[in-house]
């Protein structure tokens, strides 16, 4: 064999090597490229007697209960709170079934006021789990609710601290930072909703609890607050624990897990 067919053979051993080598290059690369493509992805409370509006504050512990409803904004993206909104609100379009199985039926619908970055249905599935919940007042007697999507004669609206305070004016002085309960309905601060409160230890999501707690405890009776019944005690839902805790442990549900309501001595 002269010295050009050895020199072609060599060149194109050297193209076959040379080919090969980059399928297996391709082959590794697109192996790595498919393992990481993501997937789909000492006074006992007094009992309820009619309804009073007042202004106040709540606190939440514990995490959201039975319906598998997607947590809302909290401990992720940052919602942000403006001061004041257009003072119209879209009501969620969501409904459920009746909890509880005695007293009187609320059905309820959730507003939340234009213009803010917190989602209707979402807000409404929040307030449906924390109501269906068995520490709440519907597991104990304390009236029946029903999440409706209209004609409802309950209207829980969440709304900017301004709003709020124009909606709860003929109640007191809610101060752009408190949450009230009216006649018809109970009006919840953006501002509660989404950052919860400096006194209460737990996430925002856990004092939306007390909210829906304290001011629900207002509509179905409990006009007076409550006060701490002791050092180390958790404090009773219809404390007002946003101004203070006075050694109680925060809590958000009237009721214990094993039924016990959570009670403290009466405030005038």
């Amino acid at each position: 064999m002269d010295q050009a067919s050895r020199s072609r053979r060599r060149r194109s051993r050297s193209r076959v090597l040379l080919v090969t080598g980059c399928l297996l290059g391709g082959t590794l690369v697109g192996g790595i490229a498919l393992a990481q493509w993501p997937g789909d992805a000492h006074k006992p409370a007094v009992e309820p007697g009619n309804v009073s509006a007042s202004p106040m504050e709540e606190r939440s512990p514990l995490p959201l209960a039975s319906p598998p409803a997607k947590p809302s904004p909290s401990g992720g993206a940052k919602v942000d709170v403006p001061a004041a909104g257009p003072g119209t609100f879209t009501t969620a379009q969501a409904s459920g079934k009746v909890v509880g199985t005695a007293g009187p039926l609320r059905r309820y619908e959730v507003q939340v006021e234009d213009g803010v970055d917190v989602s209707a249905k979402q807000a409404a599935l929040d307030v449906q789990t924390i109501l269906a919940d068995p520490r709440s007042w519907a597991a104990h007697g304390k009236g029946r609710f029903q999440l409706v999507s209209g004609g409802g004669d309950v209207v829980i609206k969440i709304a900017t601290p301004k709003t709020t305070d124009k909606l709860c004016a003929a109640n007191g002085d809610t101060g752009g930072e408190l949450n009230c309960e009216v006649t018809g309905g109970v009006i919840v601060n953006l501002k509660r909703w989404v950052t919860g409160s400096p006194q209460y230890d737990g996430p925002a999501a856990e004092y939306r609890h007390l909210i829906i707690n304290h001011e629900i405890g207002h509509m179905i009776g409990y006009h007076q607050h409550m006060a701490c019944p002791g050092p180390g005690k958790p404090a009773p839902v219809m404390m007002q624990q946003i101004k203070g805790l006075n050694g109680c442990k925060s809590n958000a549900w009237p009721y214990t897990a094993d039924g016990t309501f959570v009670t403290g001595p009466s405030v005038p």
